[in-house]
C-alpha cells in the first residue's frame, strides 16, 4: 500500500502546481483579505484632497476679529464653545486616515508656537485643492507638484525675512500691540487690555536669559498656570507674583498668614514607613505590641525634630502626613500642606528659592525657600486656597482667573494661552510681520514675479501655491461680508511690484487698509511655522498613492459599511484566509 501511494503524491503535486500556473496566468490571486479595503492611485490622492478640504471648511468661518464660533458636544453631555482651530479639531471624531493627519497638524501647531491653529489648516486644505486640477485634468506626477511646492516654500521663507522688522521686547507698549492683534479674533477682545497685561506680565515674570546669550527660555507649560474660579468679576483677574495651590492647613491650630515665611519643600511622606510586602511580626507578650508602637513614634518623632533643626515657618510635601506628625509640627508652630502636586511643588521651588527634599536629615539651610513675601490660606467660594506671593523675582507664577461660569472661563484660558504663546514667540525671536492677510498676499506677489523666470512643468503648480496663499485674506473677507473680488484685486493691485507690503485687510470693517496704521503684526516665528508645516503637510499628502485599511477577526466594523476606520490588521492573518 505505501509503495502504490507514492506515486499518487507525486501526481497530486505536479496536478496542484499546474492549477496554481494557470491562476497565476489568468485570475489575479487575491493575496490580502477579504476584509482589506484598498485605495490606490489617483482614487486615493482625490480621497485624501477631497477629506483635507472637508476638515479645512469646518474651521474655516473662524478665522478673523468677525469670525463665528463653534458649539461641541462632547458624549458625557459637556459643552464646548469656541472659535479655537485646535479645541474645535481636538474634539471632531474622524475616521479617514488624511483627515487625521490634518488633526494633527493644528496639535503640531499648538504645541511648537501656540497659536495659528486654525491659518495653518486651512491653508494646507487649499494647497491641497489648487493641486486637483494637475492631477485630475493635466495628469502631472505628484512629484513634479511636490518639487514646484518645495521650491515655493524656500521663496516664500527667504522673502519672510525680507519682510520681517525688529521689535523692542523691552517696550512694552510694542509688546502689547502684537498681544493685542492676536486676541484681536478672540472672545476676550470685548474685554479691553486686561487680558494683554496678564499674558504679557505673566511671561515677562517666567522669562529666564540662557547662559550669556541674549536670548531667553520661556517655559509657559511647566512654570505659568492657570487657575480658574468661578464667580467674582473678570477685573479681579490678576498675575500673582507666587503662587497658590488649592490646598489648606492639614490643623486647625496652625497659623494661616505668615509675613517673610522660612519655606521647606519635600516629597517623601511623614509618617511611618509601611512594608513593600507582606510582613509578619511575632509578638509573645503585651510589651512587645507598645514597643512596636513606641518604635513607630519614635521614627516620626526624628523626622520632625531633623524639620525642626532647620526652623522653618511652613512645610510642604506631595505625600501624606501622619496626625501624629502634624501633633509634633504644630507644637513647633510649623504650618503643614499635604499631597501637593509635582508640578506646583517645582513652581513652588522656583518662586521661593527652596530645594525640593527627598529626606529632611539630609538637607542643608540652603535648601530652605526664604523669598517669599507672604503665606495666606484664603477661602475663595466653597473652597480654601494657599497664596504664596510677594515673592523676590519670582521665576513661576499663577495666573488667577475669575468669571461668571465655566465655561467662559474655559474660553478665557484658551485665548490666554495663546496670547501668552505670542509674547514668547515675540521674546524668543523679536520680528513681526503685518497681519490681516498682508503676509500673505506679499508672499503670493513675490512668487508670481519669481515665476516669470521659470519653464517647463513645475511653472503651473508655483504659481498654484500663490493663488492658494490668497486665501487668508480671501476668508478674512469673506467672514467680515466684504465683497471678495473687489477688495481682492484692489489688494493685488497695491501688492504688485513690491509695493505697499504691509496692506491688507481690515477683519472689523471689511475694507482695506495698512496694517502699520492699523498697528496689526504677527509674531515672526508663528507665521514661518503655519508657512511650513502648511506646505510640507501638502506634499505630503500628494505623495500618497494607496491607502490600506484591515480589520482582524472579530473586530469588523459593526456597521458594516466602507469607511476607513482606525483599525489593526493581524499580521497572522494577512493575506492567510486558508477558508476564503
Amino acid at each position: 500500500a505505501s509503495r502504490n501511494s507514492r506515486p499518487v503524491l507525486i501526481v497530486y503535486r505536479f496536478r496542484k502546481s499546474r492549477l496554481e500556473m494557470a491562476n497565476a496566468g489568468g485570475a489575479p490571486i487575491m493575496v490580502m483579505n477579504q476584509s482589506t479595503q484598498r485605495e490606490s492611485g489617483r482614487k486615493a490622492q482625490l480621497s485624501n484632497i477631497a477629506a483635507a478640504k472637508a476638515v479645512a471648511d469646518i474651521i474655516r468661518t473662524t478665522l478673523g476679529p468677525r469670525s463665528m464660533l463653534k458649539m461641541m458636544l462632547d458624549p458625557m453631555g459637556g459643552i464646548v464653545m469656541t472659535n479655537d482651530g485646535f479645541a474645535i479639531l481636538r474634539e471632531i471624531d474622524v475616521s479617514h486616515p488624511s483627515a487625521k493627519s490634518m488633526i494633527e497638524l493644528s496639535r503640531t501647531q499648538d504645541e511648537e508656537v501656540g497659536d495659528g491653529t486654525t491659518s495653518v489648516i486651512i491653508l494646507a486644505g487649499e494647497m491641497l485643492h489648487v493641486a486637483l486640477p494637475f492631477l485630475e485634468k493635466v495628469k502631472l506626477h505628484p512629484t513634479v507638484i511636490v518639487a514646484a511646492y518645495r521650491k515655493a516654500l524656500d521663496d516664500c521663507l527667504s522673502t519672510l525675512e525680507t519682510l520681517a522688522r525688529p521689535i523692542d521686547c523691552e517696550n512694552r507698549e510694542e509688546m502689547l500691540r502684537v498681544v493685542r492683534s492676536s486676541l484681536g479674533t478672540k472672545f476676550v477682545s470685548l474685554f479691553g487690555d486686561l487680558m494683554c497685561s496678564l499674558a504679557l506680565d505673566a511671561v515677562q515674570t517666567i522669562a529666564v536669559d540662557i547662559d550669556d546669550s541674549k536670548k531667553k527660555d520661556v517655559d509657559i507649560k511647566r512654570y505659568a498656570r492657570i487657575e480658574k474660579i468661578p464667580g467674582g468679576e473678570l477685573s479681579d483677574s490678576k498675575v500673582l507674583s507666587g503662587v497658590m495651590i488649592n490646598k489648606d492647613i492639614t490643623h486647625a491650630s496652625m497659623r494661616r498668614t505668615i509675613e517673610n515665611p522660612r519655606i521647606m519643600l519635600l516629597d517623601c511622606p511623614l509618617e511611618y514607613k509601611k512594608g513593600e510586602s507582606i510582613t509578619n511580626i511575632e509578638m509573645l507578650n503585651p510589651a512587645d505590641w507598645k514597643r512596636y508602637l513606641e518604635i513607630e513614634e519614635e521614627y516620626i518623632e526624628k523626622i520632625c525634630k531633623d524639620i525642626q533643626s532647620f526652623k522653618p515657618d511652613v512645610v510642604i510635601t506631595e505625600k501624606g502626613v501622619s496626625d501624629l506628625a502634624q501633633h509634633f509640627l504644630q507644637q513647633a508652630n510649623i504650618s503643614v500642606l499635604r499631597r501637593v502636586r509635582k508640578s506646583d511643588n517645582n513652581r513652588l521651588a522656583r518662586a521661593t528659592g527652596a530645594t525640593i527634599g527627598h529626606q529632611p536629615d539630609l538637607m542643608h539651610e540652603s535648601d530652605i525657600g526664604t523669598r517669599c513675601g507672604l503665606f495666606e490660606v484664603r477661602k475663595i467660594g466653597d473652597e480654601y486656597w494657599t497664596f504664596i506671593e510677594n515673592c523676590k523675582d519670582p521665576k513661576a507664577c499663577t495666573i488667577m482667573l475669575r468669571g461668571a461660569s465655566k465655561d467662559v472661563l474655559s474660553e478665557i484660558e484658551r485665548n490666554l494661552h495663546d496670547a501668552m504663546n505670542v509674547a514668547r514667540n515675540v521674546i524668543c525671536d523679536p520680528r513681526v510681520l503685518p497681519g490681516g492677510g498682508a503676509t500673505e498676499l506679499a508672499l503670493a506677489a513675490a512668487l508670481r514675479s519669481n515665476s516669470q523666470s521659470m519653464h517647463g512643468v513645475s511653472l503651473r503648480p508655483y504659481q498654484a501655491v500663490a493663488a492658494a496663499l490668497e486665501i487668508i485674506p480671501k476668508t478674512l473677507i469673506e467672514n467680515c461680508g466684504g465683497h471678495v473680488i473687489r477688495l481682492l484685486t484692489e489688494l493685488r493691485a497695491k501688492h504688485a511690484n513690491g509695493k505697499h507690503t504691509t496692506w491688507g485687510i481690515d477683519g472689523v470693517k471689511g475694507r482695506i487698509v495698512d496694517m502699520e496704521e492699523l498697528n496689526i503684526w504677527e509674531p515672526f516665528l508663528v507665521k514661518s511655522q503655519t508657512i511650513k508645516t502648511s506646505i510640507e503637510s501638502a506634499t505630503v499628502l500628494l505623495r500618497i498613492d494607496d491607502i490600506l485599511s484591515g480589520v482582524s477577526k472579530g473586530k469588523r466594523d459593526p456597521a458594516g459599511g466602507g469607511g476607513l476606520q482606525q483599525q489593526q490588521t493581524d499580521p497572522e492573518t494577512f493575506g492567510d484566509e486558508r477558508d476564503g
